[in-house]
């Protein structure tokens, strides 16, 4: 039998929640394709490439922020919420590039970063000119920080308090993020007002939804003078009316890395975010990963928490930050540090890795192919970062988090296909070596059969095909062997079965769930498995080192189609 009842209840699919069977793709608009040739990636540049992103199969497009920035936190530091960065492009490029991805089905979502703004914003820098100036309650102040110590630092390596002396304010201000970035005022009804009419703007030029940064810290009341005189959750819930009063498929995705139980109340009853990275699953898939045993990534799916109807995780590989795994206890860290960036310069804040996924596979295609296969076949919604489509690598000369922010690899040379400028122009260089665009590139894998690329383009497809892992229920069915992961998704008349083996051995052992009688079972993606059933209905698998296998099955018996179910 399997380990516990299916998740969530059969409902019916519909556009306006689109999100529950999303590709998204995540790119920086500066580090994709340079149109202008001035080093820097630009909104022309997207254009070129829809086509390219249509190709893949991607249904969702989200875009790092976008907004002017003295790019001191690669655009996270904001000083107009409501233009475009002059070095991407215009306001009207932006449109025309939301457009053309509309026409070919691509939704486009952009990052909501409002828990904080540059400190050259507008804002701050009147809030700081007078205890009497029109924005001073829109930010945090306080005469003695001590008072109001925080025990956790966000970028640790680089402060050392959440609190900054201003010397023309004549106080410290809060920031729980780089001094250069001081939080907003949410207690204040005028900050939350401003928000609601940021995200009112964007979704009328055609943004679908918004990646809102950091939701925890928007969220968080610690340190504010005024009492907000409400649960903070609610104005995640007012937001989410106020888009879907905009726009009624319109989607928040939330980046709330916290445990599965205090990450649940991110959603609501249904109100507040639609979608939420899976980063307790992520962070024990990498454990799983390191240990090549299924047990800490079965174990965090046990944990995962009902969700409200609509609502479903965002799964992913590795994010656009650093890879994450600072929930893990200190001795699990260490093994997930130990397998993939051993070397200290790999690491980032005593927390995470600075890599990429191929570098820290070794090169190992049939591994690498497992565990993209792996999370496309978790239960939610999928996310790829750039260039994870080809097996682009890290540059770890360059410094921080940037290392995985580097240009897309189009084509092979040093200025990787991505900008006409001279290489030392290049917003950043791009890596050597055998990950570098001479080794890894779209030009090449385009027309390299069995490149990395292509066979993501078939993943995509039949990820995309398969809306029971979106959409329906979901159970682990146990295994004999501790390396497999085995899963089983069903949703109306459609099942599927994925298996995976972490192993770098194969595999032969029995899975615990077998179809009913008549059961016809399609082997839909094969990457090394085989599935077989005797005569007395027992079920087993074999794998082959790093083996993958998706079957779909149907119900033939009396000619009518339905799904097996467990015996």
């Amino acid at each position: 039998m399997a380990d516990r009842p299916p998740r969530r209840a059969p409902i019916e699919a519909t556009a306006d929640v689109w999100w529950k069977n999303a590709i998204i793709y995540c790119l920086d608009v500066e580090t994709f394709l340079d149109a202008n040739g001035d080093g820097v990636g630009d909104l022309d540049g997207l254009m070129t490439t829809v086509d390219y992103l249509a190709g893949l199969g991607v249904t969702c497009l989200w875009l790092m922020p976008v907004h002017p920035t003295p790019n001191r936190d690669d655009g996270y530091d904001i000083t107009d919420y409501y233009a475009v960065d002059e070095r991407l492009g215009t306001l009207g490029d932006l449109v025309e590039a939301v457009r053309l991805a509309n026409d070919r089905g691509i939704r486009v979502i952009l990052d909501l970063v409002v828990n904080h703004t540059s400190d050259q914003h507008p804002w701050f820098l009147d809030a700081r000119s007078s205890p009497d100036a029109r924005h001073r309650d829109w930010y945090v102040w306080t005469d003695d920080p001590d008072a109001q110590p925080f025990d956790t630092i966000v970028f640790p390596d680089s402060e050392d308090s959440a609190w900054t002396w201003d010397e023309e304010a004549g106080q410290h201000y809060l920031h729980r993020f780089y001094r250069h970035q001081p939080d907003l005022n949410i207690a204040n009804p005028e900050v939350r007002d401003a928000i609601g009419e940021i995200a009112g703007f964007w979704l009328a030029q055609g943004i679908a939804g918004f990646r809102v940064d950091a939701v925890p810290y928007l969220l968080e009341t610690d340190g504010l003078e005024d009492d907000l005189g409400m649960d903070p959750h609610h104005m995640l819930r007012d937001l989410r009316r106020q888009i879907g009063r905009r726009r009624g498929d319109a989607a928040l995705l939330g980046e709330v890395n916290l445990p599965p139980d205090e990450a649940r109340r991110f959603f609501g009853d249904g109100d507040e975010l639609d979608m939420a990275f899976n980063f307790h699953a992520n962070q024990h898939m990498w454990l799983a990963l390191a240990r090549e045993e299924s047990g800490p990534l079965l174990a965090s799916l046990r944990d995962l928490p009902d969700l409200p109807t609509d609502a479903t995780w965002a799964n992913f590989v590795r994010s656009h930050d650093e890879l994450n795994v600072g929930r893990l206890a200190e001795d699990e860290r260490a093994e997930v540090f130990a397998a993939f960036g051993p070397d200290e310069d790999m690491q980032l804040f005593g927390r995470g890795l600075r890599r990429r996924l191929a570098p820290m596979m070794g090169g190992d295609l049939d591994r690498i192919r497992m565990v993209y296969s792996l999370m496309f076949s978790l239960p939610g919604a999928a996310v790829l970062y750039y260039g994870e489509e080809i097996g682009m690598g890290e540059n770890l000369d360059v410094p921080g988090r940037l290392a995985v922010r580097t240009p897309m690899q189009w084509a092979d040379g040093d200025r990787a296909g991505f900008s006409a400028a001279d290489p030392s122009a290049l917003l950043r260089p791009p890596p050597d070596g055998p990950y570098g665009p001479d080794h890894v590139n779209v030009t090449d894998a385009e027309r390299t059969d069995g490149s990395l690329l292509s066979w993501m383009e078939r993943l995509i497809r039949l990820r995309r095909g398969s809306p029971e892992v979106g959409w329906g229920e979901w159970e682990i069915v146990e295994s004999a062997h501790e390396a497999v992961v085995a899963l089983r998704h069903t949703w109306g008349d459609r099942a599927l079965l994925a298996v995976h083996n972490l192993a770098s051995e194969p595999v032969d052992c029995a899975l615990s769930w077998a179809p009913d009688p008549g059961t016809r079972i399609h082997q839909t993606f094969d990457g090394g498995a085989r599935l077989a059933v005797d005569e007395g209905r027992a079920t087993s698998v074999s794998l082959d080192r790093y083996g993958t296998g998706w079957f779909k099955l149907v119900d033939v018996s009396d000619g009518q189609v339905r799904v097996g179910t467990s015996p």
